[in-house]
Parts: structure tokens; C-alpha cells; sequence
């Protein structure tokens, strides 16, 4: 893995963030996006948490984002543009996400992973996520399976 690229800020996500987030989420989940009005509604909500990751003209190339309702959390998404996938910025989001569910008091986080998405599973493996279900044919179109995984908080 490339080293992270350290020319790109991570921030908290505003709305007018939405149509470079917007661009990722089509291209990345193409036939599985949120709509607009999901993810901006997602961007408003007080129990949400998401990050950008900017350049410095402020165009989007990674977002994130949390829920968070003590005791529990979960990873909504995570995407990051094609042009800076490898150089650990998913890991960059994730481990800022965590510290946000850290300060939230969160002692479980949920997440689902498209089963077809090795890159994912192992960086989530790695964090400390561990499998604990599968949720078949989740994903539409195409049927693939959801792995549902899980992060236990407590102590770290």
C-alpha cells in the first residue's frame, strides 16, 4: 500500500459538500447509490457524523460517515474517489470515524460489506472488525451478499 497522501484534509462535512460526495457515491456504488435527498439528509441529522476529504480547492475525494445513538454505532459509508484509492484513506476516515464514536461513548459499531469486496473486509479486519452475519443477495442489483461485521469498543 502507498503511503497516505498527506496533501488532503479531512473535515467535517457540510452541504454544500453534497455534490462532490454526490459524484463518489455514483461512481463508486453505480445501480446502489443514496439518493440526494438520503445523503443530505444524512449530512443534517444530529446523531450522524460524516467527514470529507479535501483538496485544497475543497473539491471531495473521500467521505465517511457515522451514526452514532449510545451504546451503538454504525458505519453508514465510506467512499473514496478512484484517483487516491491505495494511499490509506479509507483507513485515514475510519480511524477518525471511531474516535468520533469513541467520544460519543459508542461501545459497539456495526457495518455491512458487500461480500464481492476483499480490499473492505480486510481493512475492517484490521481495525478489529469481526464477521457476524451474512445478509444474502443484499445487494441489488446483482445479489451479492452483505457481511455484516461488528467492532467492540469497550477497553480500547
Amino acid at each position: 500500500m502507498s503511503a497516505p497522501q498527506t496533501d488532503l484534509t479531512l473535515r467535517v462535512a457540510r452541504l454544500t459538500d453534497l455534490p462532490g460526495i454526490m459524484r463518489i457515491e455514483n461512481a463508486t456504488f453505480a445501480g446502489e447509490t443514496w439518493s440526494e435527498a438520503a445523503m443530505r439528509d444524512e449530512l443534517a441529522s444530529e446523531y450522524r457524523y460524516y467527514l470529507v476529504l479535501v483538496d485544497d480547492t475543497q473539491t471531495v475525494h473521500g467521505y465517511g460517515g457515522l451514526l452514532a445513538v449510545e451504546p451503538d454505532g454504525d458505519i453508514q459509508t465510506i467512499a473514496i474517489d478512484a484517483s487516491v484509492r491505495g494511499t490509506g484513506q479509507g483507513r485515514r476516515i475510519m480511524a477518525e470515524l471511531l474516535a468520533e464514536a469513541e467520544r460519543r461513548h459508542v461501545q459497539r459499531i456495526f457495518l455491512e460489506v458487500r461480500g464481492d469486496n476483499q480490499v473492505a473486509h480486510k481493512l475492517y479486519e484490521s481495525l478489529g472488525f469481526e464477521r457476524i452475519g451474512v445478509r444474502p443477495a443484499y445487494y441489488q442489483p446483482g445479489n451479492v451478499d452483505a457481511i455484516m461485521m461488528r467492532l467492540e469498543m469497550t477497553g480500547k
